[in-house]
């Protein structure tokens, strides 16, 4: 049977628990701490009044504030958007070219390109822009539609292949291999002779020569590449000189790609994208570090 005893030592009674001779002293809390639990309980009880709290069948209680965090973020968002609306103004009312000549308005729209950028283009080119096989790396200066920042606000404007846009950038490399354009030794010849032109490793050097007159009098090759295969801008035909491969620099790559090319797809941006964010992104892949300059005579 439980005894309640008071100890003399500390001055508080016991609970009248005991085991194996020891004893449970009674300590009341401290006032202070005491008085602090009930004002939190308090608080919370009045917290559940002011503020979304209890959960219900389709949503919460709304609480007399009528306060949410949606809407502590749309009035962050318009705050900010009000803020910038000098300088997105001027975005929208100048070209591409005088954004770039403009260091304040230059250094506006790459901040906002590289936020639109990781948003709605790393996810093909890379969270640094550099590419991957399929996927053409920006930060080089080699540019399969041109890399002028008109050229460039072009190609993200109106996508590549993208059959939605009436103005996209098109362009199809013959299916030479299973079409039958070419026959399969052919194929063998002019990727070897590709791969000469860009001093690559793993050359037939026979074979090579033989393929320079399969490229030279293919109308489609010099048409698209150039004579001396070192590309054509105004059909997306990429330069064949350099080392840089959209899908790989050896000769079973490029065999492959002539046998049966494959035609990466780029999306219309316009369709997705305000043009002042398209503008910032256009500046933004400009000054990564291989734009252009625009020809005076344009």
């Amino acid at each position: 049977m439980s005894k309640i005893e008071h100890d003399d030592v500390t001055g508080t009674d016991t609970t009248g628990h005991e085991w194996d001779g020891i004893k449970e002293l009674n300590t009341p809390l401290p006032r202070w701490w005491l008085y602090t639990f009930i004002a939190s309980i308090v608080w919370a009880l009045g917290y559940t009044v002011f503020y979304p709290a209890w959960p219900l069948m389709h949503g919460a209680t709304p609480g007399i504030l009528g306060y949410t965090s949606r809407g502590e973020l749309a009035g962050t968002v318009k705050a900010a958007r009000e803020a910038q609306k000098g300088q997105i103004d001027k975005i929208s009312a100048t070209s591409v070219d005088d954004i770039i000549k403009d260091p304040a308005l230059l250094a506006f729209a790459q901040a906002g390109g590289a936020a639109a950028f990781k948003v709605n283009c790393a996810p093909c080119h890379g969270s640094g822009a550099a590419g991957s096989p399929g996927y053409p790396n920006l930060n080089d200066d080699d540019w399969l539609w041109g890399g002028q920042a008109e050229q460039i606000h072009a190609t993200i404007q109106n996508g590549v292949r993208y059959t939605l846009n009436a103005k996209t950038r098109d362009s199809q490399m013959p299916v030479f291999g299973a079409d039958g354009m070419l026959k399969p030794e052919q194929i063998n010849d002019a990727a070897n002779y590709v791969i000469q032109l860009s001093g690559g490793e793993g050359v037939d050097v026979a074979a090579a020569t033989r393929g320079k007159q399969v490229f030279t009098e293919n109308d489609t090759c010099v048409t698209c590449h150039g004579a001396d295969g070192k590309g054509n801008k105004e059909f997306g035909g990429p330069n064949l000189t350099d080392k840089i491969w959209l899908y790989g620099g050896t000769v079973a790559a490029v065999k492959a790609q002539v046998s049966k090319p494959r035609h990466g797809v780029m999306p219309a941006w316009s369709a997705r994208l305000d043009e002042t964010t398209i503008k910032e992104l256009t500046v933004y892949v400009y000054t990564l570090g291989g734009g252009e300059k625009a020809v005076a005579s344009q």
